[in-house]
């Protein structure tokens, strides 16, 4: 798999990644070089156009002061000569000066006194005609590649002067800069292209782990588990999610499965009572016969019924879909009723049982799951406990609930299934039931919003509470 990833780069996600990474990179490179770039070229623009200003108003103040005699040409032109010595920059030559700087001085005394590249007067007369007096301005000239900036100045004697920099110097310098950059830039954005695929590349890799991982989990095998990192990056955590997900899985895999063995088991016995009772029906000779092998198969079916609904309504509320018929129910006198029913067994049973109900409260629930999870308590404590016990229930308002304790001084719950009471199936050793009825007892509570808890009586026996949200307390 990795031979694959390193051979087909292009179709990996870790060479999309550093495409995107590269691009990102290489614009936002570009765009702060042009910033420079551009802030550079401004800095050497308004320093030429300082120089211009400022040497354009000292030829104008000689131009002005100087007699209009024979040595008024060459004075002129000494200072525009001594002025291009001054430019920005560092210039080795004559013609580099004369290339860079012109000065022109145009009137109606005498031919135009020039300064500038040789032979090209006329040309740079004809250009500049239309140019105004006031700030710097740029002007292309024919043939030349790099344009002038030109200061022109009006003399008191009618004339204009034109002093024009072209700096060469700058221009190949940022030329140099911006030639350099790309060279630079080329490279960095090569080097950061390996540099991000090989990252990428190595964090991806472990994403290729966990789907390998995944795929070798099947149903029949789901110990397989990630490796986890030591730190605490994002796919560190995610495969510790992947990991607690898995054994949440299992755990429910291997709860299904004890789950479905147990069903299997319980319901093998009553179907083949049933099978076993009506075939000696058949067998029997006269319909008389018949009556008590199939009044004993119709008993067996309705455990068998019974014990199927209770599956189906325990499954319905641990998924929150229950469905419940609640009205408002006098908790106390339900609770009597029962124990009323169930009073007969009890004395066959030795049992003492006392009932005190401490005020009447009102709980709003539905009735005939209400009436099955006491049928269910007060079976488990007919089952459970050996002759001669005394069975103590209480019913009070506490906190806003309805509390119904049920306390016992039998042998209590084995310490091995106290803490799993209520879950389907669980049953001690000597049990004949199917280990539903606690588990029904707290789907039931649990889907009124209430809550069981078990504890051990003081001095021996168990005792079970059981909490349900209060509708309306009354102390008679």
């Amino acid at each position: 798999m990795f031979s694959k990833i390193l051979s087909r780069p292009k179709d990996t996600a870790a060479w999309r990644l550093s495409i995107w990474t590269t691009i990102a990179f290489a614009a936002g490179s570009a765009i702060a070089f042009g910033i420079v770039y551009y802030m550079v070229s401004l800095g050497i623009r308004e320093r030429s156009d300082q120089w211009l200003v400022g040497e354009s108003e000292t030829l104008k103040e000689v131009s002005d002061a100087t007699p209009r005699d024979n040595l008024y040409q060459r004075v002129i032109e000494e200072t525009a000569q001594n002025a291009a010595h001054e430019i920005p920059g560092e210039h080795e030559t004559e013609d580099e000066n004369r290339n860079s700087v012109f000065f022109l001085q145009i009137d109606n005394l005498g031919e135009p006194l020039w300064y500038g590249p040789e032979n090209s007067r006329d040309r740079f007369v004809e250009a500049v005609r239309g140019l105004q007096p006031g700030s710097p301005q740029t002007l292309k000239i024919p043939e030349n590649v790099v344009p002038y900036r030109v200061v022109v100045q009006d003399l008191k004697s009618g004339g204009t002067i034109y002093l024009g920099l072209s700096d060469i110097g700058a221009v190949e310098l940022l030329h140099r800069l911006m030639r350099g950059f790309f060279i630079v830039w080329i490279g960095m954005v090569l080097l950061g292209l390996m540099i991000s695929y090989l990252s990428a590349r190595r964090t991806l890799l472990r994403v290729e782990t966990i789907t390998q991982t995944v795929s070798r989990i099947g149903s029949e095998d789901l110990s397989a588990r990630l490796a986890e990192a030591h730190n605490a990056d994002e796919i560190a955590r995610l495969a510790q999610t992947f990991n607690r997900m898995l054994d949440r899985i299992q755990a429910s895999v291997n709860q299904l499965r004890t789950v479905t063995g147990a069903v299997a088991h319980d319901m093998k016995s009553p179907v083949t009572s049933i099978r076993g009772k009506l075939e000696v029906a058949l067998l029997e000779g006269s319909a008389a016969d018949w009556r008590e092998p199939v009044a004993e198969a119709v008993e067996g079916l309705d455990r068998l019924s019974q014990f199927i609904n209770t599956t189906l309504d325990l499954a319905e509320a641990e998924a929150g879909a229950l469905p419940l018929r609640k009205e408002p129910v006098d908790f106390g006198a339900l609770v009597e009723q029962f124990v009323d029913i169930y009073t007969p067994a009890f004395h066959e049973n030795h049992h003492q049982v006392h009932v005190q109900i401490h005020e009447p409260v009102t709980v709003d629930v539905d009735v005939s799951l209400t009436n099955r999870m006491l049928s269910n308590l007060l079976d488990n404590e007919m089952a459970h406990l050996p002759p001669g016990c005394k069975i103590d229930i209480e019913v009070m308002a506490r906190e806003q609930q309805a509390e119904l304790v049920i306390r016992d001084d039998g042998p209590g719950f084995p310490a091995e299934l106290k803490a799993h009471a209520f879950e389907r199936f669980v049953k001690g050793k000597e049990s004949k039931g199917h280990g539903l009825g606690l588990a029904f007892v707290d789907a039931v509570v649990q889907a009124h919003g209430g809550n069981v808890e078990i504890e051990d009586t003081p001095g021996g026996g168990a005792t079970i509470r059981i909490l349900m949200p209060l509708v309306a307390v009354s102390v008679g």
